[in-house]
């Protein structure tokens, strides 16, 4: 599989001389689901921000189909072909849902009709919700806005900072369901999540980061499976889990 994006040895912060990244390494191939996990403060949003040229890199690479992407900001990685879809502050409050779907084909509003029938598709509800502001709607209904948006521009790959946050469980399995439809369609996406146990479950890679650096990857199924990853990263819930399998 050829590599879509990746990182090489990156060290990135936002305060001069206090680096959150100290070295991170990755790869995300075309078509993959590749997740982020650890520990808070670990620099997993960093990490995603660094390579969406939203934090400055100070040693390190980025690259996009082996093309060097360092210091690219994100308005014109969106033209290259990649989505990003932040933590917070992923909508536009007071506009609609289809006024949202069309800041995300800014660059290029002749492609809004075909692309809003296709990111629709994927998400019936914004169809329904397109003349409804997007303040008005719940946390789960926000973020298939946001998603939508990051797919436009028809991009090859997606980036999801904590995608689950804030949400209810059961709005947290539409977002993960809708997550793995994104990547059936043909896009690969790079998450960083908080809920490590569930990411883990739909990627088909993973990296934990700890201190700023890679300290375990492997398939999401080995990292669940990991002694060391589930005494230190997954907690208690995967505990139990692991005990109850065994019983």
């Amino acid at each position: 599989m050829s590599a879509l994006l990746e990182a090489d040895a990156v060290v990135a912060g936002y305060v001069p001389g206090v680096d959150i990244l100290t070295g991170c390494d990755l790869t995300l191939g075309e078509g993959e689901v590749v997740g982020i996990i650890g520990p808070n403060g670990a620099g997993k949003s960093t990490l995603l921000k660094a390579m969406f040229g939203l934090v400055d890199i100070r040693s390190g690479e980025t690259r996009l189909r082996g093309e060097p992407i360092t210091g690219v900001k994100g308005h014109e990685l969106v033209g290259r072909g990649v989505g990003y879809v932040p933590q917070v502050d992923n909508v536009f409050p007071s506009l609609t849902v289809a006024e949202n779907l069309a800041m995300g084909a800014f660059l290029r509003p002749s492609v809004f009709d075909d692309r809003f029938e296709v990111v629709t598709e994927l998400f019936p509800l914004l169809r329904e919700r397109r003349s409804q502001r997007a303040g008005s709607l719940s946390g789960g209904e926000r973020q298939m806005v946001a998603l939508g948006r990051a797919l436009m521009m028809d991009p090859s790959v997606v980036l999801l900072d904590e995608p689950s946050a804030g949400l209810s469980p059961a709005n947290q399995g539409e977002v993960f369901r809708r997550i793995t439809h994104i990547n059936e369609a043909g896009v690969a996406i790079l998450i960083v999540e908080q809920n490590a146990r569930r990411c883990l479950e739909i990627v088909d890679r993973g990296y934990v980061l700890d201190q700023g650096a890679n300290a375990y990857t492997g398939t999401g199924a080995e990292l669940l499976d990991d002694p060391k990853v589930i005494e230190l990263y997954l907690g208690t819930l995967a505990r139990s889990r692991i005990r109850t399998e065994n019983d």
